[in-house]
């Protein structure tokens, strides 16, 4: 959705949007480096939108990006996905890729944190 022309975007705003695109491209890159293929990124649907969706060895994967300013609080970070938002999400993305729904898919999370290492949780959460 476009920004609304009456309200400008706060600086701290649009700091933590360009924090998230670079979030979300280091973890691509992460994610390529272990032979996954990124096949959207930043995909929007109308009931939500996906980090990351990747594809490995016939698995489709839907990646949720976190990144925090520490390590400290990632079980909390992973409380705090909102799994049926996502859920949904990658509903929809299958609908719209029939080929795709036949294969088997999962749900993983990235967390990010400075001087760290990338951190992926595979399979993170269930969609039922």
């Amino acid at each position: 959705m476009p920004p609304s022309p009456s309200k400008p975007k706060s600086s701290k705003r649009i700091a933590a949007q360009l924090g998230g695109h670079r979030s979300e491209a280091l973890a691509a890159w992460f994610l390529r480096l272990q032979l996954y293929r990124i096949i959207a990124t930043r995909y929007k649907t109308p009931v939500g939108e996906i980090d990351l969706i990747a594809e490995r060895f016939g698995t489709t994967v839907f990646v949720e990006v976190k990144a925090r300013g520490h390590v400290i609080g990632e079980a909390e970070a992973l409380e705090a996905v909102n799994t049926a938002r996502i859920s949904r999400a990658a509903h929809y993305w299958l609908a719209k890729h029939p080929t795709q729904a036949e294969t088997p898919f999962r749900f993983d999370v990235i967390f990010l944190a400075p001087r760290c290492w990338p951190r992926h949780v595979v399979n993170a959460f269930d969609a039922s």
